[in-house]
């Protein structure tokens, strides 16, 4: 039953193209990004756009950087750079240089340009003398590099634009005259995260979610190829991470462990990075060797294939709990993420069609070569990053 839907929609999509020739060589790329949503919900639940473009793109799915959250990862995304060496290393973190807290609910600290390094990737289009549109994607708000995206909307922003209004807003970007209309159009989408979060991964809410945004991208795909550029657009989804079960029982409460004049901060709950007051690492290590369902490294110790340890904001003891744990004190949520991409759950969709990519069936591959992708389809030099498009060019068409 799933193939024939996928089969419908296929001569459907296939039906709506435009009968239009390609009057020069401009390609466009929309990215867009559905957060937590976990590459195998397409296995779970009815996605039949999504296995459309499966049918006739590049189907894959994405390992996330450590840790494996959504600030990080979507930094990620767009500057092909791993925490480690963007400077987000977490959804918050303590700035010894500063003594300030970073968190995505310090308007003062997440706006705050200085923590962002590297070239995102709307910056990189706009020295190229082009114009990059941005709805919500994490970071575009913010000035880097004392530059803002051509079109971009603040995050906290009241009332957001709807999910609707994010795919009316695409389309209207890409129906600019050409002299403005941008090259780069990238939108972000809370969801599945909110619901695998407050139901868990493999919920009703979660697969309501999950079916509703395959329906949101076929209605902007299908909007999209309609436009006069429409065989010139390269469409990609994404997401920054997975999602996997948390319970009650599975609370680690390290805090109550460790004596408050041991420790100047503890940032997060998968992972969370501990930032010993001036000599007490040792002890606090001592303690944490003795509590099941954790691993621990001291900062120099953290394992190279984590790409994680020689920033500043990283705390000087790294602690990742086991998969399904969480540290923390209290529990409100049924879904959780930030665990080692190693895990198959934390990874990401990765879905792509257009002029610029075969159909081809790949590996799960480094989120970091998104940035580079994005630079080649767009004919740019990329800014210096962490990823690799020798790793992925069997998913190129040319």
């Amino acid at each position: 039953m799933k193939q024939l839907r996928t089969l419908i929609l296929v001569v459907i999509c296939l039906a709506t193209l435009p009968a239009h020739s390609q009057t020069d060589n401009d390609t466009y790329t929309v990215v867009v990004s559905l957060d937590g949503f976990r590459w195998d919900y397409t296995q779970f639940y009815d996605t039949p756009f999504f296995d459309y473009m499966a049918s006739i793109g590049v189907e894959s799915a994405l390992i996330p950087s450590f840790p494996s959250k959504t600030f990080p990862n979507h930094y990620t995304l767009a500057t092909g750079l791993y925490p480690d060496h963007h400077g987000i290393v977490s959804n918050s973190f303590y700035d010894a240089t500063t003594g300030e807290r970073f968190s995505l609910g310090n308007p003062k600290t997440k706006s705050n340009g200085r923590y962002y390094g590297g070239e995102p990737i709307w910056n990189t289009v706009q020295k190229n003398g082009q114009r990059a549109a941005v709805y919500y994607w994490p970071g575009s708000d913010v000035k880097v590099q004392d530059m803002s995206p051509w079109h971009y909307h603040e995050y906290d922003e009241k009332p957001q634009l709807t999910f609707n209004e994010r795919v009316d807003g695409i389309i209207e970007m890409l129906s600019l005259p050409a002299a403005e209309r941008p090259r780069l159009v990238m939108a972000y989408f809370e969801q599945p995260d909110a619901n695998g979060h407050r139901f868990g991964p493999q919920s009703k809410h979660t697969r309501d979610a999950v079916m509703k945004m395959d329906r949101l991208m076929q209605t902007l795909y299908q909007r999209l190829i309609a436009l006069p550029i429409g065989p010139r657009i390269n469409f990609i989804v994404v997401s920054d991470h997975g999602m996997t079960p948390i319970t009650e029982e599975r609370l680690i409460n390290i805090s109550a462990m460790l004596p408050r004049h041991w420790v100047k901060a503890i940032e997060g709950n998968i992972p969370a990075n501990i930032y010993p007051a001036e000599g007490f690492t040792d002890s606090i290590c001592g303690v944490l060797e003795n509590v099941a369902h954790i691993r621990f490294w001291r900062k120099a110790d953290i394992p190279a294939r984590l790409h994680y340890g020689t920033n500043d904001r990283i705390g000087e003891i790294v602690v990742i709990p086991d998969v399904g744990w969480e540290i923390d004190t209290y529990l409100e949520e049924r879904g959780s993420h930030g665990f080692d991409p190693d895990f198959n759950d934390m990874h990401a969709l990765f879905r792509a069609v257009g002029p610029g990519f075969r159909h081809v069936t790949l590996p799960h591959f480094r989120n970091v070569c998104l940035y580079p992708l994005l630079c080649h389809l767009l004919g740019m030099e990329p800014a210096p990053n962490d990823g690799s498009l020798d790793d992925i060019r069997e998913m190129l068409a040319r």
